[in-house]
């Protein structure tokens, strides 16, 4: 009999959080690294957040247990956040707040998902998708994308995919790991595919408030109201006002995905930290003047980093048009005398030579690229960018 169970032990670790782990690493013991592998902003949590959490502290209340769907002020201030960055009108018991992002995308498939069941899942797509989908017994459906095509899916895609155990489809815009971000039309014509197929649908819009130029974000279950019974939209404080250690996410469904999501969050985890949730409260409650101020330099970095590796000779690169990745693609070196073949190896050989972490496109489903994070400081950006094109010859 084995000592781990067969299905945990299929897991592979976060790609992400084991290049950012290594380059720590490195930096512990003295070397001066410079790290394009995390997916977290470098600024401060605004302060006024910070206040919150230090009232909340002395407040006996949040010494207590609390409800595991999260605390009704909470709930009824997401809600109310929703309506207003969105558009989407929902009541508060639609609300469950999970344990950051990651645990909102965990119950959702746990919540959906018998064993057998198909997910579409677009690729490139998060590394943490796949793992939580064969968690729940599902079986992820990868429907490749190209730079090409804007790393955007097709309903014609979609539908040569789909079959009688097509459960859910995971759609995510702003695209973490491209930066894609989906126009209104192709959003319409994906929720009304999936409408029409009684597909439910699993949106991820936790960098809504990351686009750029004039791409704007547009919520699935908005432009496709009835949708709204058969969509799971995942969202939290981490990404857009600097709070990924604070371990908030929450997810908004139909009542009874909730109820049972709340069930399940009652045995796996009971509430999410008082604290945690006080401050959350006040970030969604307050003004977004600290999150356009991220945004503004997210953008001047993300024009730095597009120039930067674009002028590295084989090297290519989408533009970005959300979050805060780039994914160039790096087939035009590979191979070369020197150059290890694939980016899994040109990542481990960058991180040896110069000194620079970046994650291999393996980890994402897009073999031949690399994400790189432009959440650092324009000297490090400019620093690393240059480290890479300086051994890439």
């Amino acid at each position: 009999m084995a000592r781990i169970s067969r299905r945990i032990s299929a897991i592979a670790p976060s790609a992400t959080l084991a290049v950012d782990a290594r380059a720590k690493e490195l930096r512990a013991q003295g070397a001066p690294v410079i790290s394009f592998g995390a997916g977290e902003p470098d600024f401060p949590t605004p302060e006024y957040i910070l206040d919150a959490a230090r009232a909340a502290v002395g407040d006996p209340r949040n010494h207590r247990y609390s409800p595991a769907g999260g605390l009704p002020e909470l709930r009824e201030a997401i809600a109310a956040k929703t309506l207003r960055d969105s558009g989407y009108s929902v009541d508060p018991s639609q609300v469950v707040v999970t344990n950051g992002g990651k645990h909102a995308v965990y119950n959702a498939f746990a919540v959906l998902l018998d064993p057998g069941d198909e997910v579409l899942l677009p690729a490139p797509y998060w590394t943490t998708y796949p793992e939580a989908i064969a968690l729940a017994g599902g079986v992820g459906v990868e429907v490749s994308t190209a730079a090409a095509d804007g790393f955007m899916v097709s309903v014609d895609q979609l539908e040569a995919a789909l079959t009688p155990r097509t459960k859910a489809l995971v759609f995510v815009s702003p695209s973490n790991p491209t930066g894609a971000v989906y126009p209104r039309d192709r959003v319409e014509a994906i929720g009304r595919w999936a409408a029409a197929h009684n597909v439910w649908v699993i949106t991820d819009e936790i960098y809504e408030h990351l686009t750029y130029d004039d791409h704007e974000f547009s919520s699935i279950p908005v432009v496709v109201p009835e949708l709204a019974d058969r969509c799971l939209v995942i969202n939290g404080v981490a990404k857009t006002y600097a709070m990924t250690g604070w371990r908030v996410g929450w997810m908004i469904g139909p009542p009874d995905a909730v109820s049972a999501t709340v069930g399940l969050q009652s045995h796996q985890t009971s509430n999410v930290g008082n604290v945690s949730q006080r401050a959350a409260l006040a970030a969604v409650s307050g003004s977004l003047d600290a999150v356009a101020g991220m945004r503004t330099a997210f953008d001047r970095r993300r024009r730095a980093m597009h120039r930067l590796l674009d002028g590295i000779d084989g090297v290519t690169c989408m533009k970005p048009q959300g979050a805060f990745y780039a994914f160039p693609s790096f087939e035009g070196v590979l191979g070369r005398p020197g150059i290890p073949g694939t980016t899994a190896e040109l990542a481990a050989w960058i991180l040896d030579e110069a000194q620079v972490a970046i994650v291999p496109g393996e980890a994402f489903a897009g073999a031949g690229h690399a994400r790189l994070s432009f959440a650092l400081s324009d000297e490090d950006l400019d620093e690393g960018i240059g480290r890479i094109a300086e051994v890439l010859g």
